[in-house]
């Protein structure tokens, strides 16, 4: 285990006599959570879109792409994740790259600030899907009783958001609030749970699988349109759209990065579990979607994603392969892989803030634990609330928002950081060596900027929340004499 860990880390002396979280997930636990936090949803409510955004097939290059930059980012979460694992990811590597007495307190407290966001919108998301397939057992559910869309100004252009209140809507919220009731309890129960859930996913993702295989049409599958393969600047475009849809359902594979102060032998077991995960999702991926274009003509998709309504893509499989018993079956399993996914992501993304707040660049309330079963309830609870809020939002608006925000203020830092801190702390303890260095790092740092090329709406938005936090942590710094106010010698501790 590495003996440098960020400075603002309480020492063990200091920590012995309060609560603290216990190292109780393994490697199997690891691999799991971060699975099925990938997996979830997304690709069964996802395929849809992807295809819509380069209109046929040819959208797969979306998900291949996804997959070697997921890898290439994959890599940088790993050297960091092994070199520092504690509580809070992004959090602590940002803070000890960029200095935790300078520039890393700040933009260590953005990624928080921007989390509070980012993180219920990929938590909602889950919700949204699992809504979504259950609105094949019961269509009434789609109807939606209140539709209104709210720009930010009334300038033409200008950004706006669509609220939806149905059915589905107030599922997706009832969802929300379950998990967070079954995640207030002690993390060594968590980890058995992950276990019985990641078996659900892999259950249900070979189960689709299966059927695509078998009652593949390689016809229909590359039933390519007419300059598909066209190289202009529609073509660009819509492949960037295609690679922000593939890398929201990639995403996952670092959640064993939030919560490494719980994993055991976390420099072998972190990097170890992220790359498993990685490779064996990115298979699974692209064998399930091709399986499905053998099975429902792209143009029905596209379709689809264009009216917001019939996401329930394998269930539509399952009944013209097996019948209604299988769609109705598959549409339980999808559900339970879309409740374990929510489950995941709550797990993790709760660890951030408390993190912070145990530092004292975040609110103080976040840091408390619960005093019976050692774990970040304020944290959980807040999170879980703003997730509420947000399953009344588009399906599509959210997950354009959440992976813009987060490329713009946590990805790219951080895949630049890596070198950074390479250079700045060549000594430093790296149980795990990113391979081929630094390319990965760059190649990812490529990709994310390709992506956000074709996002000005949602740039708009990450930049509000940025605004906002500079205005937070200036004003927070500046009440309490802290940095850039005063040296970093002199910077006041805790709140």
């Amino acid at each position: 285990m590495p003996d440098a860990l960020p400075a603002a880390a309480p020492p063990a002396a200091c920590r012995a006599d309060r609560p603290h979280l216990i190292r109780g997930i393994g490697l199997g636990e690891a691999t799991a959570l971060n699975m099925i936090d990938m997996i979830g949803v997304g690709p069964f409510i996802t395929i849809p879109l992807i295809i819509s955004a380069m209109g046929g097939p040819q959208a797969m290059l979306g998900w291949i792409l996804g997959a070697f930059f997921a890898i290439c980012d994959g890599l940088v979460w790993a050297e960091l994740g092994a070199a520092m694992p504690g509580s809070g990811g992004s959090y602590r590597y940002l803070k000890e790259i960029y200095g935790p007495d300078r520039w890393g307190r700040l933009l260590s407290f953005l990624f928080v600030w921007q989390l509070s966001f980012s993180a219920p919108l990929s938590v909602a998301s889950g919700c949204i899907g699992l809504a979504r397939y259950c609105a094949y057992l019961w269509p009434g559910l789609e109807s939606n009783w209140i539709s209104r869309s709210y720009r930010f100004s009334p300038l033409p252009g200008s950004p706006e958001i669509f609220l939806r209140v149905s059915g589905s809507a107030l599922l997706a919220v009832g969802v929300c609030l379950l998990a967070v009731w079954l995640l207030y309890r002690r993390i060594t129960s968590i980890g058995a749970l992950s276990k019985l859930l990641w078996a659900g996913v892999l259950g249900t993702v070979g189960w689709v699988i299966f059927a695509g295989v078998t009652h593949f049409n390689s016809a229909r599958a590359l039933d390519f349109p007419a300059g598909a393969f066209s190289l202009n600047g529609a073509f660009f475009a819509g492949l960037a759209s295609a690679m922000l849809i593939a890398t929201y359902d990639y995403w996952g594979y670092y959640n064993v990065c939030f919560i490494g102060e719980e994993i055991k032998d976390p420099g072998r077991n972190i990097p170890r579990a992220l790359i498993y995960s990685i490779l064996a999702v990115a298979v699974l991926y692209l064998v399930m979607n091709i399986s499905v274009l053998g099975i429902i003509p792209w143009r029905e998709l596209d379709s689809a994603a264009k009216s917001e309504s019939r996401f329930y893509v394998m269930s539509v499989l399952m009944q013209r392969t097996y019948g209604a018993w299988a769609a109705n079956l598959i549409t339980v399993l999808i559900m339970w892989t879309a409740f374990a996914s929510v489950f995941s992501l709550l797990l993790g993304y709760s660890r951030v803030p408390y993190a912070a707040a145990l530092d004292g660049n975040y609110f103080k309330a976040f840091a408390r634990l619960h005093p019976r079963y050692h774990f970040p309830s304020v944290s959980l609870l807040a999170l879980g609330a703003v997730a509420a809020v947000f399953c009344f939002f588009r399906l599509a608006d959210i997950i354009a928002a959440l992976v813009v925000i987060r490329i713009m203020i946590q990805f790219l830092v951080q895949a630049i950081g890596v070198i950074v801190l390479r250079i700045r702390r060549p000594e430093m303890p790296r149980p795990f060596r990113m391979w081929f260095y630094p390319l990965p790092a760059l190649l990812a740092s490529i990709g994310f900027l390709y992506i956000l090329s074709v996002r000005g709406r949602e740039i708009t938005y990450g930049l509000v929340i940025l605004l906002a936090g500079l205005v937070i942590y200036i004003a927070r710094s500046w009440r309490r004499g802290e940095w850039p106010f005063s040296p970093p010698a002199q910077t006041i501790g805790t709140p």
